[in-house]
């Protein structure tokens, strides 16, 4: 399990739950539901953090809650 901050909320325009993480820059999945939209999400992240790594750019330090509700 990841330890970057993920947002996820609904989208009546694409009629599922979005999941985003702020720290890494384009780094998005969805799901019909909130679960699978996390787990697509956990699984976007290693490929993020592997494609970093193999272009050689900086990997963000999770800072972890970003933001307050």
């Amino acid at each position: 399990m990841s330890r970057y901050e993920i947002i996820i909320y609904w989208s009546d325009e694409d009629n599922c739950f979005v999941a985003e993480v702020p720290e890494l820059a384009g780094c998005m999945a969805d799901g019909k539901t909130y679960n699978e939209a996390l787990q697509h999400t956990e699984q976007v992240i290693r490929e993020w953090l592997e494609t970093a790594k193999e272009l050689g750019r900086e990997i963000p330090v999770p800072k972890g809650r970003l933001v307050y509700a």
